[in-house]
């Protein structure tokens, strides 16, 4: 065993359809995910003894860091001692909608697979997965997915589209116990899917522009109304063709019609004072590499 560097995407909803609340205390969700170019990179090398850093402070112990906790997960779900020195990068925002927690953990998860030689679609893993976030199973898998349940069931895999993003977000979090409170004291409809799935299948932007929903926005602005100011300056920006909140925020998402768009927009919200990146739409989830056998 030798170090691997692990990285670790952003992911968008590109719908997201919360239904009602079930009886776990769990609400149904649909939404369709895809990746993003903005990544986190993870490294794990092995050590005498399972510990984290992180080269920003999140403001929790390193045990309770969604990457340490994926590591004795599968500790625990395979019955084998996991001894390394996990080193996280961070360079998608906390608290944003944008899966960078759960991505760090399908990292940890891929990365120990890779060294036991099991594929990630592996039933246990995905178990191991699914148990620490509905994120880190998609990220866990290949490519952009329609998913349902609690939106950590696969329902089908979408074909990739490749469009240009500009991803916003204000300096405030969103709590999302009570977002999704406030979404059940006022429920949204949620939009149609189809829309967004077959826009993926057709490899239309523009139609997949005006498909993008997330009926959570409201619930989520009544919590941190930044993220209406946000939202609103990112859809009337020229170049943006059509914009959503990211999960349940609070980063907010605009598709662009260019690469020089994306960027400008991202100039433009960092003047502002708020965080912001130029990306674009990635095909696939977490990717191992490894160092000794690249060099």
């Amino acid at each position: 065993m030798h170090s691997l560097m692990i990285t670790a995407p952003a992911k968008v909803n590109l719908f997201l359809g919360v239904g009602a609340l079930r009886p776990d205390g769990y609400h149904s969700v649909t939404t369709v995910m895809h990746a993003l170019q903005l990544a986190d990179t993870v490294r794990l090398t092995p050590a005498d003894d399972l510990t984290l850093s992180c080269d920003t402070d999140l403001g929790i112990p390193a045990e309770k860091n969604l990457a340490h906790r994926a590591a004795c997960a599968f500790a625990e779900a395979f019955d084998v001692e996991v001894l390394l020195s996990i080193e996280v990068c961070k360079r998608i925002p906390s608290g944003a909608g944008l899966g960078g927690g759960s991505s760090d953990a399908a990292a940890v998860l891929a990365g120990l697979a890779h060294w036991a030689g099991l594929p990630l679609g592996h039933e246990r893993l995905q178990r191991v997965a699914r148990a620490l976030g509905a994120d880190c199973a998609f990220l866990l898998a290949e490519g952009p997915a329609l998913m349902g349940g609690r939106g950590d069931t696969l329902v089908r895999r979408l074909r990739p589209i490749s469009a240009h993003v500009a991803v916003v977000k204000p300096p405030q979090s969103v709590p999302t116990v009570e977002a999704y409170r406030a979404f059940d004291a006022a429920p949204a409809p949620a939009g149609d899917v189809r829309v967004v799935a077959d826009a993926l299948r057709g490899g239309d932007v523009g139609t997949l522009a005006a498909g993008l929903a997330n009926n959570l926005t409201a619930s989520s602005i009544q919590m941190v109304p930044a993220i209406g100011e946000a939202f609103a300056w990112l859809s009337d920006q020229s170049g943006v063709t059509g914009a959503l909140m990211a999960g349940s925020g609070s980063a907010v998402f605009g598709l662009c019609g260019s690469a020089e768009d994306a960027e400008c927009v991202a100039r433009d919200a960092d003047a502002r004072g708020w965080w912001a990146a130029a990306t674009q739409t990635r095909p696939t989830g977490v990717q191992v590499i490894d160092e000794e056998e690249a060099s």
